[in-house]
Formats: C-alpha cells, sequence, structure tokens
C-alpha cells in the first residue's frame, strides 16, 4: 500500500486521480487551503488526512506544515493543483502574475523543498502536471504560460539533482481538459463550454497513475496528453 500526498484533489485531474488512488485501496494525504476545505476532503475520501497549507502563500507553508503532523513516509507527490487567468501583457497588473506563480510554480518548489527528506527515504515518485502551455505560449496566455514554463525548469532540475537519490520525476502536458479550470478559461475566451469536447479528467489521470506505477527500472520524464476529438 503506498502513501501519495496530493495538491488539487478537490476537482478536475486531482480529483480524478484521487478517487483512482483511494478506490485501489492506497493511502491518501490530502493538501487542502484551510481547515474547512481539509474536512470537505477527507468527509470524499474517508480514511485519507489532510495537510493544511495555501498555495497562494507559499511563504508561510514552512510555518504551516511546522504545526502539523507531515507523514512519515511518502510513496509520490502529485502537484496537480493550478489556476489561470488570462489577458493580454499590456493589461496584466502584477497581483495576477503574482497570483499564478505562487500557485503554479513557487508552492510546488517550496512543498517539494519542505518534504524532500521525506521523499529521499521513501525514493518516491513527483510528479508536476504541467500544461501545454508549459511548452508553447499563445497570445494572452502570458502568466500561466510563464508559470508553467517555470515549472518544467523546475522538475528538469530537480530530476537531474535527485537521480542519485533515487527519486523519478514526471511531467504531464494536459491539453485541454474538461474541469471548472476550462470553464473559466471558456468564459475569458467568450466561448462556448462543453466538457464532451475535451479531454475527460480520468484520461489524464490514468497517464498519471502509469507513471508512478512504472517499474523502477523505468522512468517517465515528460508526457504530453493531447485532445483525441
Amino acid at each position: 500500500m503506498a502513501t501519495h500526498l496530493i495538491t488539487g484533489a478537490g476537482s478536475g485531474i486531482g480529483a480524478a486521480v484521487a478517487a483512482r488512488l483511494h478506490a485501489r485501496g492506497d493511502d491518501l494525504v490530502l493538501l487542502a487551503r484551510d481547515a474547512g476545505r481539509a474536512r470537505e476532503l477527507v468527509d470524499r475520501y474517508p480514511g485519507a488526512t489532510s495537510l493544511v497549507g495555501d498555495l497562494a502563500d507559499p511563504d508561510r507553508l514552512s510555518w504551516a506544515f511546522s504545526k502539523q503532523a507531515v507523514p512519515e513516509r511518502i510513496d509520490s507527490l502529485l502537484h496537480i493543483a493550478g489556476i489561470v487567468d488570462l489577458g493580454p501583457v499590456g493589461e496584466l497588473r502584477p497581483k495576477t502574475w503574482h497570483q499564478q506563480l505562487n500557485v503554479n510554480l513557487i508552492a510546488p518548489a517550496e512543498v517539494t523543498r519542505l518534504l524532500l527528506p521525506t521523499l529521499r527515504a521513501s525514493r518516491a515518485d513527483i510528479v508536476f502536471v504541467n500544461s501545454g502551455a508549459g511548452l508553447r505560449a499563445h497570445a494572452d496566455w502570458s502568466a500561466y504560460a510563464a508559470s508553467k514554463h517555470g515549472l518544467k525548469a523546475l522538475a528538469d532540475s530537480l530530476r537531474d539533482e535527485e537521480k542519485p537519490h533515487g527519486i523519478r520525476v514526471t511531467s504531464v502536458y494536459p491539453g485541454r481538459t474538461a474541469s471548472p479550470m476550462q470553464a473559466k478559461v471558456h468564459s475569458q475566451e467568450g466561448k462556448d463550454y462543453d466538457p464532451a469536447d475535451w479531454i475527460d479528467p480520468e484520461s489524464v489521470a490514468t497517464t498519471i497513475v502509469m507513471a508512478i506505477d512504472l517499474p523502477r527500472d523505468a522512468e517517465v520524464n515528460d508526457l504530453s496528453v493531447r485532445p483525441g476529438r
């Protein structure tokens, strides 16, 4: 039985991954932004535990973790949480940049740093759910794409640094996936949203679970998942 620490388990890809791992009997540690959200997640996945820390405020994560019982073993750390806010460079204020960089890049780096001794002891898998925007940026996507390009750099550096410790690092680059985030994107783009047009979160969950279940003689470094319709 493996223990997985998951961010973003409340909806979309994160919820699909959490449900898949919970159904097969693995232990879940679910990172939540506050105590109320933590109770909701634990109620949804009986037997799971929670860790409270606000990814929007990465400077306080160390303090938050120091006040809680951090798992003694973590077999996989799954960075799935993320936010998006579109707009042209000429209109984006620093606050919008900071929000996306904090949640999508700086917080994953800080959570990883804080848990690294445990991850090394467990020879864990670390998965960063990136985005197609982490490989190519388009108009109005600058802040989000910058955070995801940075996440790729974080994963690539971490992979080289931690290979001697037996840690495997995978980046997954989903295309547009049916989720609350995608609904927001369509709203900002002024387009109608039909979830059936996009990747099912379950399909992305399949790729993530495959990566962490892969025998230790191999590793998945980068995996793009594109809409098949």
